[in-house]
């Protein structure tokens, strides 16, 4: 069938190019052979074999797909495979020599010269037709479109694999804009070598002392299992030389596969902070989310909308997306729907307040599991509207729970905060507030105070449901914190304003946050609260700093930092554990857990929830510290 397909006139053409350069090649090695005073007898040899050698050279070079593939690609696989073909070739010529074929057989000298010629010249021919488009045409075309192609002159931190891969690219493809002047590498056995061709100059500290240092325009960090720490001594040293900073994706990123080896991204505040890759029982996650039917509350948001990529990846039977804004359920849906989980989730526009919409919800589809993301999280806003978070979040969470519980599913995971702890404004008091009454739920059930609803209409007791609550700090780009916002007023041109500068925070990545959820789940029994490992406490002062030195710009001199004062509720810093709560260990070094003791005044619950609309906003919230005796309310 593919001996029947017409042959093209491109392909015609390059077998007659083949055929005529292996022609000259085995032409001049008789010449090369013989000192070019060929003797007649091989003169007349060299006529008789010509046609063989060129038939069985094209066959070969036909049979290795070498006239299929487009000239101006040239890569190691094609250099292999004419390699082979050249050489097959030859040693098919010394054949008639050894089976009585004596005037079709060539002097062993010509093969081999002949072999040399003709594998160099057509080597060199495709490398040649390779650098012309390379490097070459992009100049021809951006001439031809009235554009100088302008090169910036760029250093590579690192000259390791990443590093020279990197070169590679940049020196092979000129289009992409850069051309590489010197690495700079930690290991001393590094520097003064070559690397395609670009010096390894020292170590990054030698920057500013290095000469030729004039029209530098970025650097490139190219070293993904760096440190946090040794990266910020290689960004602070770029900005104090006047370089704007870009990097290679860090080996978690590689590890997840969403990006590519050879990006270059700029610097982002999540390199500096050196959160670890969390090492997570992938299986028992699995084990513990396939084939069962999982519904997340606040599908739409920062942590919502990653709970549901995370557990569609885990081939749940069904994902429901709970989301009031259908903005953002409509985002979430069709980047789920692009990533091929389509045939899995089901969005659902409702509110967790609705009763009615959630009974149905949960009578319909029967969740198993539930992630309870849905929260009203901003503090200050929270903190001028107090009855809207103590109804979102508190009797919002515990209506959740009840049906829940009286529905049958198996496991109920409320989000938390770290801000929950010894509270000190009404977003933390709600959200621990949450957390007693989702304890509170989980004691009814247990004592058999809650019957679950089976279809058709009947009831009967269930205490299987397994309720916790995860706590953690800020996520990272989530929305409402301070990155984006940093952002935005460095784009304006400052200032960047801080509340404090002692002012401190935990921080973790949405991706990093979501997967300790999800082995939080695995590990919990019911009744329990993780509380997730921050790591470190960063001062927002020192994030500023370096989210405005890595726009390219110093602090003070381009852009100021501006301090306005704590806000209402606002701490200097966040606590990890309550002075009621019991420390136990877990089976995971990232995870912590607490026993809560608390008790819930049901009384003063039900008191609040009928006066939620009648009452100011500091009555509203000295009624909350009734309920949280822990909360220290910001009276106005």
């Amino acid at each position: 069938m593919l001996l029947s397909a017409p042959i093209s006139a491109r392909a015609l053409l390059l077998c007659a190019m083949y055929a005529v350069a292996a022609a000259a090649c085995f032409f001049v090695a008789y010449e090369v052979r013989f000192d070019f005073i060929v003797p007649e007898f091989h003169q007349n040899e060299r006529l008789r074999v010509l046609p063989l050698a060129v038939g069985l050279k094209l066959g070969a070079l036909i049979f290795a797909r070498q006239v299929g593939t487009l000239m101006t690609y040239f890569s190691l696989p094609d250099l292999l495979r004419l390699f082979w073909a050249v050489s097959g070739s030859s040693c098919l010529l010394l054949l008639p020599r050894f089976v009585g074929l004596p005037d079709y057989s060539s002097p062993r000298g010509v093969l081999l010269i002949d072999f040399m010629l003709c594998f160099g010249s057509l080597a060199a021919g495709r490398v040649a037709l390779r650098v012309y488009r390379e490097r070459l045409g992009d100049a021809r075309r951006a001439a031809e479109g009235g554009v100088e192609l302008q090169l910036q002159r760029i250093v590579i931190f690192g000259a390791g694999d990443a590093g020279a891969a990197l070169a590679k690219e940049f020196v092979g493809s000129p289009a992409r804009g850069f051309r590489p002047m010197m690495f700079f590498d930690d290991d001393p056995t590094k520097h003064g070598k070559l690397i395609h061709g670009i010096p390894v100059v020292g170590r990054p500290e030698m920057l500013p002392e290095t000469k030729d240092t004039e029209g530098l325009a970025k650097a490139i960090i190219a070293m993904p299992s760096a440190s946090a720490k040794r990266i910020r001594e290689i960004v602070e040293i770029s900005t104090r030389a006047g370089l704007k900073v870009e990097t290679l994706p860090s080996l978690v990123e590689l590890a997840s596969g969403k990006v590519r080896a050879s990006r270059v991204r700029p610097v982002e505040v999540q390199d500096l902070l050196g959160r670890q890759m969390v090492d997570l029982d992938s299986e028992g996650i699995r084990h513990a989310v396939e084939a069962r039917v999982v519904l997340v509350t606040g599908a739409g948001g920062s942590i919502g909308s990653e709970l549901c990529r995370q557990i569609a990846a885990l081939n749940p039977k069904r994902l429901l997306l709970v989301e009031q804004s259908e903005g953002a359920l409509f985002l979430i849906e069709q980047e789920l729907n692009e990533l091929g989980f389509g045939g899995v989730i089901v969005p659902l526009v409702a509110d967790i307040l609705d009763r009615p919409r959630m009974e149905f919800i949960f009578g319909r589809y029967r969740p198993q599991v539930v992630f309870h993301a849905a929260a009203h999280k901003h503090v200050y806003l929270m903190e001028r509207q107090p009855a809207e978070a103590i109804r979102n979040n508190a009797f919002g969470t515990r209506q959740l729970a009840l049906i829940a519980a009286e529905y049958g599913a198996t496991a109920f995971v409320l989000i938390s905060t770290d801000k929950a702890i010894n509270p000190t404004n009404v977003m933390g008091a709600t959200k621990r507030l949450a957390e007693l009454q989702l304890m509170d739920v989980a004691r009814r059930l247990q004592e058999g105070k809650i019957e679950t609803k089976v279809r058709g209409g009947s009831s009967a007791p269930f205490a299987v449901t397994k309720f916790m609550a995860v706590r953690f700090g800020n996520v990272l780009g989530s929305s409402g914190s301070v990155i984006p916002i940093f952002k935005r007023q460095i784009a304006n041109g400052g200032p960047v304003t801080v509340t404090h500068p002692d002012v401190t925070r935990y921080f973790m990545t949405i991706p990093e946050a979501v997967g300790l959820v999800l082995q939080s789940f695995v590990l919990g029994q019911g009744g329990e609260i993780f509380v997730l490992d921050m790591g470190q406490p960063v001062k927002i002062v020192d994030l500023a700093k370096q989210m405005i030195e890595l726009s390219g710009f110093r602090v003070g001199d381009d852009i100021e930092i501006k301090f306005t004062g704590l806000k209402p509720g606002e701490k200097l810093f966040e606590e990890l554990q309550h002075h009621t709560e019991e420390y136990a260990a877990t089976s995971h070094p990232r995870i912590m857990q607490f026993k809560a003791k608390a008790t819930l005044d049901a009384s003063g619950l039900l008191e609040l929830e009928s006066h939620l609309h009648t009452l100011d906003s500091n009555q509203l919230k000295s009624a909350l510290k009734q309920l949280v005796p822990e909360y220290s309310p910001h009276l106005d």
